[in-house]
């Protein structure tokens, strides 16, 4: 059975646990019994460490690892003057601000502000404009198993999980001036936890706990010393608040403190305090150089929101994504490199595996260059909760994927509503587009009955989904002709998947760009030739709208195709490329 369980992020930056050897520094990548990998230590107190398995990975190097702490994300329970000659040195030194007496009649407690929690091996700040009495505790850290509210001290160490280590640096000073504890002791990096977590029945019920600075040891006491026992800790916790699985309990520390020595000596940049318990290995921080960076402050900044980024997880976390205009993409080249460019723009509901079929039945990876992206939530790309999505915006990405790695004119191909995006492109840059096909476009101010269509479209799949909103089934229906219904079953199943992979946010945000689509295109900078192919039951794409396209474009060819509705390429692959294969061999000239 796997025991000793640490924290670290992955080569993706994902969170992981795994089993750590204290023998040979080797740590094995665990996963639930179903074969998901564990995320957080959270996870393996709600299964069980006995159901645990390997991940079937090599296992990792320690020293090649960014290591986390065993548990983040909360405050601390922690619990002050808890071991007697630790209780008698506070109340002579000074710094004590509570009752003032050698040995408390009830539990001192306090917490650490979850943002001061850091693994082992991170540096200790010294802050040395909010205090001058830096000070070391080490402690015995109890985290919680099983969730309860007025347990009692029978069944308190039932609720117990198992221990980890716990540094509770104190401002001595703050600690003192406040009267309380919670200032001097939740500032940033204040609390280092770790470096692993272990079940209690892997362990002896008598824990020692040593402390060391800079090699000399300061610190020594075990758990028979504690003035209150942990079942009385968890009992006393839980009278009046309900203790969570996965909540840190630390213990108190014994004699042996900075401000306990004659004459006090407290931490300094470059001194390295070590902190071992019976069977949890050693905890070890560096104090920081005074001007070393605060990386929680940073990481704060960077990290911090609660607006979703959708579409997340379908990549790991956006494995192999490029970074287009602050958002996440899918963004694919092939073919040959330096070679003439074509760009692909799929419409609503698609991703970049529409144009497939085309670029492999005309080959057109053996001729040209081709550069193929999912739209901003569509296929593999994200889209955050935040982002206001609109053909212009769609238009800028296009853009910006136009000049990377460097700036080259194209063809542009383009579907549905990434005829609108290509157009809206086109527009503001025609020196960039050779020629341009678009395969059944939408009108580009779109009617106000169609965008309240698709607007309520986008209501219903943001509280049904995709298949439950009857979004896949009426589209699937309402956009293919009656003969790929009828004897085209792939196409259609492929139109259904289509529609099916698509997230949900990615797909209403795409509603809603597309209902907002109420400005006119000033067409008159489009001089390129330009290709319409429609189907003959495309009732998105009229004879009206086609008609007007042709007085708008100046040199438009328009084919339409029989038994054909939107999805051209899904529905008649091989038409589509024949339409397409004579206008890139005549150049884009009409014939």
């Amino acid at each position: 059975m796997y025991t000793n369980f640490i924290a670290y992020k992955s080569s993706n930056g994902f969170a992981r646990v795994g089993h750590y050897d204290q023998d040979t520094s080797l740590i094995q990548p665990l996963a639930l019994a179903s074969g998901a990998p564990v995320e957080n230590l959270y996870q393996v107190i709600e299964v069980g460490a006995s159901t645990l398995i390997s991940d079937g990975g090599n296992q990792l190097r320690l020293d090649s690892l960014t290591l986390l702490p065993p548990l983040t994300g909360r405050d601390v329970l922690c619990v002050g003057k808890n071991y007697a000659e630790h209780a008698k040195e506070f109340n002579q030194s000074g710094y004590d601000a509570s009752d003032k007496v050698d040995q408390p009649t009830h539990p001192v407690i306090f917490t650490k502000r979850s943002t001061s929690i850091v693994p082992s091996g991170a540096d200790i700040l010294p802050l040395s404009h909010f205090t001058e009495t830096l000070d070391y505790e080490g402690e015995i850290g109890v985290i919680i198993g099983t969730s309860g509210y007025r347990i009692t001290e029978e069944d308190a160490i039932n609720h117990v999980w198992g221990y980890t280590i716990i540094n509770d640096v104190t401002a001595r000073e703050r600690q003192r001036d406040h009267k309380q504890f919670y200032l001097g002791k939740s500032a940033d990096t204040f609390c280092p936890m770790g470096p692993i977590a272990k079940p209690k029945e892997q362990l002896p019920s008598r824990l020692t706990v040593q402390t060391f600075v800079n090699g000399s040891k300061r610190q020594e006491g075990t758990t028979d010393d504690l003035i209150f026992s942990i079942s009385k800790l968890v009992a006393t916790l839980s009278e009046g608040t309900t203790l969570r699985a996965g909540d840190v309990i630390a213990t108190g520390t014994p004699a042996g403190v900075g401000f306990g020595l004659d004459p006090p000596q407290f931490l300094k940049p470059g001194d390295l305090i070590e902190i071992s318990v019976t069977g949890l290995g050693t905890l070890y921080n560096r104090v920081a150089h005074p001007e070393a960076e605060n990386k929680v402050a940073l990481n704060a900044k960077l990290h911090d929101t609660h607006l979703k980024t959708y579409n997340l997880d379908i990549t790991s976390g956006g494995m192999g994504l490029s970074r287009v205009n602050g958002k996440l993409l899918n963004v694919i080249q092939s073919g040959v490199a330096g070679g003439e460019r074509i760009t692909y723009v799929h419409g609503l509901g698609g991703t970049v595996e529409y144009w497939m079929p085309l670029i492999s039945t005309l080959q057109l990876d053996k001729t040209y260059e081709n550069v193929l992206f999912d739209l901003e939530g569509h296929g593999l790309s994200t889209t955050s909760a935040s982002s206001v999505v609109t053909i212009s915006s769609y238009a800028a990405d296009l853009a910006a994927i136009f000049i990377k790695p460097f700036t080259k004119p194209s063809i542009l191909i383009a579907q549905g509503m990434g005829c609108l995006v290509a157009l809206t492109f086109a527009c503001t840059h025609p020196d960039l587009v050779t020629r341009l096909i678009l395969l059944g476009p939408l009108p580009h101010v779109i009617p106000p009955v169609a965008a309240d269509a698709h607007l309520q479209i986008a209501v219903a799949v943001r509280a049904q989904g995709m298949f439950h909103s009857g979004t896949v089934a009426g589209l699937t229906d309402t956009l293919t002709s009656k003969k790929t219904k009828e004897s085209r079953p792939l196409a259609l199943s492929a139109v259904r998947q289509f529609l099916l992979s698509q997230d949900p946010e990615g797909f209403a945000k795409g509603c809603t760009a597309l209902a907002g689509a109420t400005e006119e295109l000033d067409m008159a900078p489009l001089r390129m030739p330009v290709l319409i192919i429609t189907g003959d039951e495309n009732d998105r794409c009229t004879p009206k709208i086609l008609d007007f396209y042709q007085r708008r474009l100046k040199d438009c060819r328009v084919e339409v195709m029989n038994g054909v509705g939107h999805w051209h390429v899904t529905e008649d692959a091989d038409g589509v490329a024949l339409l397409v294969k004579s206008f890139l061999r005549s150049g884009g000239t009409r014939n």
